[in-house]
């Protein structure tokens, strides 16, 4: 059985989800369902059909969230440290066509989130800056072409 790696935000993340699901959602879409069956003939009933839709949708990401919270291997950022770039790092960024500065934190694909400053271990710029160093310079292909960046700093805070 493959783990996933993840921080311990986003461990907390998936299990919010997860209770939030179990506790609120899915008793509301089976209350949705038996209203809906006190509608009668349930052939022709949308309301019945999209709360069953709705139910399956549920139930499929309660068992997604508790299979990868199963296989959670969660790493305690707090505790690396080092030069290299590993997962858990806090990178800061210049590209080196712009200057513009960007920080990102290398994290578990189930907790990624570029608008929050958190980069998917599997993206090909996480994949390009591992093991790479502080005053690096490193080049990935992206969809709109080839961008160049310099490692400005590298730091692991938890």
């Amino acid at each position: 059985m493959e783990r996933i790696p993840m921080t311990a935000a986003g461990n907390s993340r998936l299990e919010k989800e997860l209770k939030h699901l179990k506790s609120t959602a899915r008793p509301a879409v089976i209350q949705a369902i038996s209203t809906a069956r006190e509608h009668g003939d349930l052939s022709e009933n949308a309301e019945y059909h999209a709360a069953k839709e709705q139910q399956s949708l549920i139930e499929g990401r309660i068992a997604e969230l508790a299979d990868k919270l199963g296989r959670a291997e969660i790493i305690d950022v707090s505790k690396i440290s080092g030069r290299q770039i590993k997962f858990g790092a806090t990178i800061l960024l210049a590209d080196e066509d712009t200057n513009e500065e960007t920080s990102y934190q290398i994290v578990g694909e189930d907790e990624s989130s570029i608008e929050e400053g958190r980069l998917s271990i599997t993206a090909p710029l996480a994949r390009a800056l591992i093991g790479k160093e502080q005053g690096d310079s490193i080049e990935v292909t992206t969809p709109g072409g080839s961008k160049a960046y310099e490692v400005i700093t590298v730091s692991y805070v938890g």
